[in-house]
């Protein structure tokens, strides 16, 4: 993936997700942008229609210089996904993590059957992402390593099927994505 951050739009070349509307090529321009977060572990933004895109983290000053000159908004938001995917880390959590995790999602609308259902229907193509490709991330999953399992990115064939289609998948993880809130 490529991005070339214009004065005013956005090009993406090579954008790996199926799905996204800038797949695999395609510009975005500043009226199409609600916020962004070029500090998060992985830069993005979201759109009017609620995508998160991801910005490659070589261009986070570029893409803060961007949302500067556009008065676009830089917020930081909870990575909904990421405390999704906690149990998928190479680590151990206590109770009073897990707790402040699951008051995070609950916060964000999630309740405790939905999260359960959530984390299954990921649950065989993440422990392939995570384990049986010997990644073994410890600090940090998330929406963008979601969408790379769905690609087949260290997963193996059986686990990467379990997801379902990866235009859909993608917009059941976008929709998800949305609920979470500026923290």
């Amino acid at each position: 993936m490529r991005v070339v951050i214009a004065d005013t739009e956005i090009r993406f070349v090579d954008y790996p997700f199926a799905g996204a509307s800038v797949y695999p090529d395609g510009v975005i321009a500043v009226s199409a942008i609600t916020e962004a977060d070029p500090g998060a572990i992985r830069p993005h933004l979201r759109t009017v229609t609620g995508e998160t895109l991801f910005v490659p983290a070589e261009h986070r000053r570029a893409l803060d210089d961007f949302c500067r000159r556009n008065a676009i908004a830089v917020h930081r938001c909870l990575d909904i996904w990421a405390d999704l995917l906690e149990p998928f880390l190479d680590t151990w959590f206590d109770a009073e993590d897990q707790q402040a995790t699951e008051a995070r999602l609950h916060a964000a609308g999630l309740g405790s059957k939905e999260i359960a259902e959530i984390r299954g229907r990921v649950e065989r193509a993440m422990m392939s992402y995570n384990f049986d490709s010997m990644l073994w991330e410890w600090v940090h999953l998330d929406l963008y390593d979601l969408l790379s399992a769905a690609n087949g990115v260290l997963v193996r064939s059986e686990a990467q099927a379990t997801l379902g289609d990866p235009v859909e998948l993608y917009r059941w993880a976008m929709s998800i994505a949305e609920r979470a809130g500026s923290i």
